[in-house]
């Protein structure tokens, strides 16, 4: 259980999130979450030097990752601060949170940024030397398509995991068609009100088209639309099976940044000081081979079991939610209510940059909560290998 660190109330933001092959897609996602943490930062008034250490979040390569974490705070203009890059597919921003707020509550620093990008879009395709090879032919590998493809040690890919856990649990193909539905119901309500939800947390993101033009990114870009009869009508995308192009989500491109930082640190930077959020838990799993879904169970009870409460006594509950099947079978293991969880959105809608996907859902969870009058948030997600991580958070 944590005790010392904090994140301030407002001290965080999330970019919209553009399907991939959209507006993002030539962006180095490095600089281009640096860019916008800098005016983010300059709209607060925040100078990038109060922060004495960065972690950056990235999954997928780009141009000058060796240099990743003090790069990107030099962008920022935290010219004298260090930084790491931390890597763990779906869980990244999870980790990236987590291990910040180990290092405050170990004293190690007082004031951390953690900014996490990805790009999807137009992944590199590594190649190495294989002068064995015929005719000295490369080893090659495509960062994105080959990972959704096959896990190296699962030996299947992301979709068959989810696929087999609805086979050996008996979740069916109508179960993932209404949550989906409940799902894009709830992101509806984020939009309401002219998006008054997500303006609480949403910063937006600039692309510079040509040397005189720029444009502004604001809202979410390539969200699909979900009717009953729509979801009804397409076909499993494998043979028999339950989820759909419909019921699991897409890649995506996009940022977001966390301060997480001690108490004192926090209510400096707080938006509003009668709201703390405090950091309170951690948990992990692994799931056996190929199952991804079920690591979200007992990595949430870890979390929980942590902090001291039960299931009941969270005011709310976000999950990276990569296929319809993975929140069915998180309700039917926790006895809780599937359509009452993930309010307002999930990344099974809005889409999956892999990095940001578990922070912005993590800092919409903290404006639930808010909004509610406080009380704790409960967020798990699944990560590829099998892997989940969650966080127990206080607000209020």
């Amino acid at each position: 259980m944590l005790t010392k660190a904090f994140i301030p109330y407002g001290g965080y933001y999330s970019t919209p999130f553009a399907r991939w092959q959209g507006s993002l897609a030539n962006e180095n996602s490095i600089t281009l979450g640096a860019e916008t943490s800098q005016r983010w930062l300059a709209e607060k008034n925040w100078d990038p030097k109060i922060f004495d250490y960065l972690i950056l979040g990235i999954t997928i390569g780009q141009p000058k990752l060796f240099y990743g974490g003090p790069w990107a705070a030099a962008l920022i203009g935290a010219t004298d601060t260090p930084g790491v890059v931390i890597s763990q597919a779906c869980s990244t921003a999870t980790t990236c949170i987590y291990q910040a707020g180990v290092g405050v509550e170990t004293d190690l620093y007082q004031n951390a940024y953690t900014l996490m990008v990805d790009r999807c879009s137009n992944g590199p395709h590594t190649i190495w030397p294989n002068p064995s090879g015929p005719g000295g032919t490369v080893i090659s590998e495509n960062w994105v398509m080959d990972h959704f493809s096959l896990d190296p040690w699962g030996g299947t890919a992301m979709i068959q995991t989810a696929e087999n856990v609805a086979k050996e649990v008996g979740i069916t193909r109508e179960q993932c068609d209404v949550v989906t539905l409940r799902r894009y119901e709830q992101y509806k309500d984020a939009l309401a009100d002219d998006r008054a939800f997500q303006k609480r947390y949403m910063f937006p993101v600039e692309v510079k088209v040509s040397r005189k033009e720029t444009i502004k990114i604001e809202a979410d870009e390539g969200v699909m639309e979900s009717t009953a009869e729509g979801l009804a009508k397409l076909r499993p995308v494998i043979p028999d099976g339950t989820h759909t192009f419909g019921s699991q989500t897409h890649p995506a491109d996009g940022n977001c940044a966390v301060i997480v930082a001690t108490q004192e640190k926090a209510q400096e930077l707080s938006s509003d000081a009668a709201i703390e959020i405090q950091m309170v838990s951690y948990g992990y799993n692994r799931a056996k081979k190929a199952h991804m879904a079920m690591a979200v169970v007992p990595a949430a009870k870890m979390a929980l079991d942590k902090a001291g409460i039960a299931v009941n006594d969270v005011k709310a509950i976000k999950t990276h939610n990569p296929f319809a099947g993975n929140d069915v079978y998180l309700a039917d293991q926790m006895n809780i209510d599937v359509n009452g969880f993930n309010n307002y959105g999930c990344s099974l809608i809005y889409g999956h940059p892999q990095a940001p996907t578990a922070g912005r859902l993590i800092i919409e969870g903290i404006e639930e909560v808010a909004m509610a009058g406080g009380g704790y948030l409960l967020f798990t997600g699944c990560a590829a290998g099998d892997t989940a991580g969650a966080l127990v958070l206080k607000i209020g």
